[in-house]
């Protein structure tokens, strides 16, 4: 399939415009990015090029996240699930091969279990959703500085990117009119223990029947290798590899990720035709 260039889009959704990221032909895949303050959509650039040679790839900022308009009232993980599904009504999107990373994973899986014919195959990234802990960086969050989110940046993208580029566009982002209190009002929600209980992801995981891609990094510190193999114990169809990298194995290893992401939904796109 020939390569199409990443383009930059937007859609009106109830809250207001949410921007996305949209390359490539074939069988929708979504990317669903995780919690960090800065980050969006673009996230996924390092995968972006390569998945979509094989599929149509949409990249959307959650609603609180990136450029997009924001809630003046607290978030929850049903509105972030909610939102994916908006997201693909107004796209007439039926169905996608959804891949969540981190926060993301926690909202895919929510939304397999929720919704599993909105479903094609499942892959859940380092996901969050399996511990009621929260981390030091949610409970105490600071506004960053560049110098930080440029640290960032060098740590965790090994794809040959300019990240000095990349993180001046996170950083402008963090200081976007509303920014830093919108991403509190998430805080807020996730870092609730009532919260993190009643959405926790054990209860759910056996229920969810479709095919499911656990991917975690080797060296992840932020959700160890073990939350990955309980979830892969607790889904009926599921497999699990481990890949070089770190929590941020996507950017930080995206040959091997892009390898076994497009094998795994390719053998079950061709098993689904059969």
């Amino acid at each position: 399939m020939e390569f199409s260039p990443v383009q930059e889009r937007q859609t009106a959704l109830s809250h207001g415009v949410t921007h996305y990221l949209e390359a490539g032909e074939g069988e929708p895949l979504i990317l669903l990015h995780g919690v960090g303050f800065w980050t969006g959509g673009d996230y996924w650039l390092p995968n972006i090029v390569e998945l979509s040679r094989h599929f149509h790839v949409f990249s959307p900022d959650f609603v609180g996240w990136g450029k997009g308009d924001r809630l003046s009232v607290e978030y929850s993980f049903a509105y972030l699930v909610d939102f994916v599904r908006e997201f693909q009504d107004a796209l007439g999107i039926s169905s996608a091969h959804i891949v969540g990373h981190s926060m993301g994973g926690w909202v895919a899986a929510l939304l397999a279990y929720e919704s599993p014919h909105r479903v094609r195959t499942l892959s859940l990234v380092g996901s969050g959703g399996m511990s009621t802990r929260t981390l030091s960086t949610m409970t105490q969050f600071q506004a960053p500085t560049r110098e930080a989110i440029l640290a960032h940046a060098t740590e965790t993208i090994h794809d040959g990117s300019d990240v000095t580029e990349m993180a001046d566009v996170w950083y402008q982002r963090t200081l976007l009119p509303g920014a830093v209190e919108s991403y509190r009002r998430v805080l807020n929600h996730m870092n609730n223990p009532v919260h993190r209980a009643r959405y926790h992801l054990r209860r759910r995981l056996p229920h969810i029947q479709l095919p499911t891609l656990v991917v975690w990094g080797a060296e992840d510190k932020i959700n160890d290798v073990s939350m990955g193999q309980e979830m892969h114990a607790l889904i009926p169809n599921s497999q699990m590899v481990v890949i070089p990298g770190g929590h941020y194995c996507p950017s930080q290893s995206p040959e091997p990720f892009n390898q076994q992401l497009i094998q795994f939904i390719r053998t079950h796109a061709r098993n689904a035709s059969k």
